[in-house]
């Protein structure tokens, strides 16, 4: 307990008080146990009774009384104005001497000011042309040597150095050289003075009418259509609206009730199912499926009995067929499957769809009613995405990766080329009025095309990060969709007006989230209802969701 004093040179003993306030101090705490450093406040002054301020003297009467002595000194202003002592607007004394070859006005002198442009200034040193920088900035002996190998202009002008001490730093080589250069960038580079104009960005901004306005448009998650086991890859609606047939990479074909959701018919194919469409005569609810090379016409089982003594003969092949004409018959046969009780259009070449090991450009229509294909006489100038007849006239769309062709059929001739301007095109959708065409696209973009003005696109809509898998219109309300591998579908309004001066008009309205992702695909396909302003979309998660306003 005896410590050494250095100040006092002796040794001092402490007693257990001492060594308590020291033990205490160490910890942080007060010297003394007894205090209380969270003690409540105890306030002193009393507020209860208190009405009046501290001070309740009255006001001095001086301070009601207007000042004799500021009184005195506006009289005196009064008087040396009235004398003309003071002037406020006083006369501006003309030079009395002026240049005789110079101009009248003094127009030339602020012009010469506003002529001057300051010089940059030049640039600073950085951290790499310290005399002691960072490791990051010293370069290798490897990137010292790969230097040489770039073009001059490309090369580094300064190459960092480290040095122990300011008296070992060498004079900059470049000193002179650099000054040389700045003065021939001050002299010979001409310096211009940008006008910068100020635009409000709000008035930038295309006016557009509010959401609300534009209603009913599908966006919340009404139902949920579940039994598939593989990504859905294609769906399509009954044209009453009743059922919807889905086809999956799971090899099955289902038909379900829009409704309630319960699932009525599965055709177990064994391939995975690329593409189902209804037939759009309600009176002949059959079904085709693409599987494969084939093409797979199903009947659905719907319908009274007379109808379905008509899909029957419609359906019933004696012998297997093949179109002689043309030279149809290297191409496909028309055989009846006795498995399904359906007709299967047999290719023996992979037709109107990409395929990377045959490269096809051919495209066949077939017709049901009397069994017959024909295959399209024109020169297909790339690969054929996909196609679409247009809802009222004999016009076939058929878009390649890069354009649109538009050719009619009776004429047989192409009417129109329409230029893209995308990467890849992997989707078309023609508008129920006919003049109206979308496309997307594999970078995310969605093209407007108004062919009664031009080739081109009359707006792109760059809205998805990934590919655009399909794109629909719906049959009579003002709406398109496109669905994504981002696991989102996009709503938007396309009005499309009588009047020809008139531009469509293109709204953004409803982000619609609800798949998930499954082996780096998202919403695989969308369509919408008929009648009611539904969406259905099919996703690689192997559900069907429906979206209501």
């Amino acid at each position: 307990r005896k410590i050494y004093d250095e100040y006092n040179d002796e040794e001092v003993e402490l007693t257990k008080e001492e060594i308590k306030h020291i033990r205490r101090l160490l910890k942080g705490k007060a010297p003394h146990a007894e205090f209380d450093p969270y003690a409540p406040y105890v306030d002193w002054f009393k507020w209860d009774d208190s009405k009046h301020p501290l001070s309740n003297a009255p006001e001095p009467k001086r301070r009601f009384i207007p000042s004799k002595w500021e009184s005195k000194k506006v009289v005196e202003y009064v008087r040396a104005i009235r004398k003309g002592l003071i002037k406020f607007d006083q006369p501006k004394e003309e030079p009395r001497f002026y240049r005789l070859w110079g101009d009248d006005s003094s127009s030339a002198d602020r012009t010469k000011h506003l002529a001057y442009i300051p010089p940059p200034k030049p640039k600073l040193p950085g951290h790499e042309e310290s005399y002691n920088p960072s490791l990051e900035y010293i370069p290798t002996q490897e990137e010292i040597n790969s230097y040489q190998l770039m073009y001059e202009e490309d090369r580094p002008k300064f190459i960092p150095k480290k040095f122990t001490s300011f008296r070992s730093i060498p004079a900059y080589e470049n000193a002179i050289k650099d000054s040389f250069e700045r003065c021939l960038d001050l002299y010979l580079c001409p310096r211009v003075r940008k006008k910068r104009i100020n635009i409000d960005p709000e008035s930038l901004k295309p006016k557009l009418p509010s959401r609300k306005d534009l209603r009913p448009y599908p966006s919340t998650c009404y139902l949920e259509y579940r039994g598939h086991e593989g990504a859905v890859l294609s769906i399509s609606v009954e044209p009453s609206g009743q059922w919807i047939a889905s086809g999956s990479k799971d090899g099955t074909v289902r038909i379900w009730e829009v409704e309630t959701g319960r699932c009525l018919r599965v055709w177990e194919i064994g391939e995975a199912v690329q593409l189902v469409a209804w037939n759009p005569l309600p009176e002949l609810p059959v079904l085709a499926a693409s599987v494969g090379a084939d093409v797979l016409i199903l009947n659905t089982g719907f319908g009274n009995e007379e109808e379905q003594k008509r899909i029957k003969e419609l359906l019933h092949i004696g012998t297997p067929t093949t179109d002689d004409s043309d030279d149809m018959s290297s191409f496909l046969s028309w055989i009846q499957d006795e498995k399904y009780d359906c007709i299967r259009l047999r290719h023996y070449r992979v037709l109107g769809s990409v395929s990377s090991s045959l490269e096809s450009r051919a495209i066949l229509i077939h017709q049901l009613s009397k069994r017959l294909t024909q295959r399209l006489p024109f020169k297909l100038h790339g690969l054929p995405v996909s196609s679409v007849f247009h809802p009222t006239r004999s016009i076939f769309f058929v878009a390649t990766k890069k354009n649109v062709r538009v050719y009619d059929l009776l004429k047989q001739k192409l009417i129109k080329k329409l230029e893209t301007q995308l990467r890849e095109v992997s989707s078309i959708a023609v508008h129920p009025a006919g003049d109206n065409l979308i496309v997307g696209s594999k970078e995310g973009k969605l093209c407007w095309f108004d062919m009664d003005l031009s080739s081109k696109p009359y707006k792109t809509l760059k809205c998805h990060p990934k590919d655009i898998t399909k794109v629909a219109f719906h049959r009579s309300y003002p709406l398109f969709a496109s669905c994504s591998d981002d696991c989102t579908a996009y709503i938007f309004h396309g009005m499309v007006y009588a009047d020809l001066n008139q531009n469509p008009l293109i709204v953004p309205l409803e982000i619609l989230r609800g798949h998930t992702s499954y082996d780096g695909r998202g919403v695989m396909d969308c369509k919408f209802h008929p009648r009611q302003p539904w969406l259905f979309t099919a996703g690689a998660d192997s559900s069907i969701k429906l979206y209501c306003h």
